[in-house]
């Protein structure tokens, strides 16, 4: 059996990191995980080929070559996954497809021909036996959620690593929270699943034995979900794994009160974390009462950022406005907060209701569905009704992302980041794409680019203040510049 998984491409959003990725010389940000980890659960026996047309293009050979596609991805992906099941169809190929994107709109599907959903280590198993007896079903579901110990490593002999800015693991599934918004507790259940600490490092192994030095995404919902295990089983191993390994920098996604835990911050800096999404959402009290946002409340945000930051860990945020309870000061309100916070990678998107959550079956009770979940937070459009009116949000909206990325006040952030951040004791060594994009940056940013004034001030305010920070500052240089082109397009 040969067989054909396919990634369907992501278009240029704030995540894509498109506009970044060619000063690094890279095609994109991550590789394909689920489809890796689906083809380890594939028989042994079968010829397996990955497409991931985010770096490689999908050719007439590929389709000629197999006898079956599997296909998954996430709702962003949707149209692309569309395009890629119309040509499948027309090569009289037989289409498997599974991921967030079709769990969430199975019906929305009806030309894939066999849809096995859910978590692929229950569902693949069931629908390989029907295969094999020629019984097959046109739908796999599940009742429950798997064990995470039994995962097999995703078959990294498919992927060309080189051609991805980042390589990325998971230590867990599930998340402790109820986020109206969210659709991770759906898909993946309240109590975090987990692997071991040896599956962990066996994973790492591979990556690293491969030649990879750079970073490395621990894609959990919520990596901190089981706190107790990190500090006594994985962080512990994790620090051990380090000792005798050069690179390597991890960053991952947390909720807010890892603030509140000063050991689990020591011992995260020193397994090599270097940054951590957070979904700050609101400086509103009462809007994140409404969308159940219960860790984010009762606390000064501005100070447990400002806490994560001195532990060495640099926060990225994401923000939502357009909540029922948000007033036509909350623009200000959010401008003002990013930029006190130092949060550089400032994610600012309009409410949307993914399907699958309670808010989507909320707003649907009350006829404030109007269109299809996009899965892109921060394209300046919503599938809702918002209470404030859409001409209102879109226009406060908008008014939050021209005055956080203009130049002036995103290297402002830098400079607020770079004071609070403790240097991290590890860093990736600089390769050659890393030193050229030095290069680049320098030309496209400090010559040619509108920011030039900012670049300079930022980069001789480093090399004199953190010198040791130097990296990071040109790092989070070129990053502004993808976030100021996607606005650009697709935002202003």
């Amino acid at each position: 059996m040969n067989v054909l998984l396919i990634y369907p491409k992501f278009p240029d959003t704030f995540w894509s990191f498109t506009y970044a990725l060619r000063f690094i010389g890279k095609k994109a940000a991550f590789p394909p995980l689920g489809l890796l980890t689906v083809a380890s659960l594939l028989p042994t026996t079968w010829s397996k080929r990955l497409v991931d047309v985010n770096v490689d293009c999908l050719t007439d050979k590929d389709f000629s070559w197999a006898d079956m596609v599997f296909i998954g991805g996430m709702a962003i992906q949707r149209e692309s996954a569309k395009q890629i099941i119309a040509r499948c169809k027309v090569s009289n190929l037989k289409v498997v497809a599974g991921g967030p994107l079709f769990t969430a709109e199975p019906d929305k599907f009806g030309e894939v021909d066999h849809l096995v959903l859910d978590e692929a280590e229950l569902t693949l198993p069931v629908f390989l036996s029907d295969l094999q007896n020629g019984q097959l079903k046109r739908v796999y579901q599940a009742s429950g959620f798997c064990d995470l110990s039994h995962t097999p490593p995703p078959s990294w002999d498919l992927l060309k690593m080189k051609r991805y800015a980042s390589m990325n693991i998971q230590f867990s599934r599930g998340c402790p929270f109820n986020c109206e918004f969210c659709n991770v507790t759906s898909l993946f259940g309240h109590r975090p699943r987990i692997k071991t600490p040896p599956q962990v490092i066996a994973e790492l192994d591979r990556i690293y034995h491969s030649g990879w030095r750079s970073s490395i995404f621990f894609v959990d919902d919520n990596f901190i979900g089981n706190k107790r295990y990190l500090k006594t089983h994985l962080l512990p191993a994790l620090i051990e794994w380090r000792k005798d390994k050069k690179g390597c920098v991890f960053f991952t996604e947390a909720s807010i009160n890892l603030a509140d835990d000063p050991e689990l911050l020591d011992m995260m800096v020193r397994a090599g974390f270097d940054s951590v999404f957070i979904g700050i959402e609101s400086p509103d009290e009462v809007s994140l009462t409404e969308c159940h946002k219960t860790q984010n409340k009762n606390r000064d945000l501005l100070e447990s950022v400002a806490i994560i930051h001195r532990s060495g860990l640099r926060v990225m945020g994401g923000f939502i406005v357009g909540f029922d309870n948000d007033k036509p000061s909350i623009f200000q309100r959010q401008i003002d907060f990013i930029q006190k916070s130092g949060i550089v990678t400032a994610m600012v998107g309009m409410l949307q209701a993914p399907p699958g959550t309670r808010l989507f079956d909320r707003l649907q009770r009350e006829s404030r569905i109007i269109s299809t979940f996009s899965g892109d937070n921060v394209d300046g459009t919503t599938n809702i009704i918002p209470q404030m009116g859409i001409d209102s949000l879109s226009a406060g909206y908008r008014s939050i992302m021209k005055q956080i990325y203009s130049p002036k006040n995103y290297y402002r952030r830098v400079r607020t980041l770079l004071k609070q951040l403790k240097t991290p004791d590890i860093n990736e060594p600089l390769n050659i794409q890393r030193f050229l994009s030095i290069f680049r940056s320098a030309f496209w940013l400090g010559v040619l680019g509108k920011e030039r004034f900012h670049y300079w001030q930022l980069i001789l305010w480093t090399l004199i203040c953190k010198p040791k920070l130097i990296s990071m500052a040109i790092t989070l240089s070129i990053q502004g510049y993808h976030y100021r082109r996607i606005c650009e397009i697709y935002i202003y």
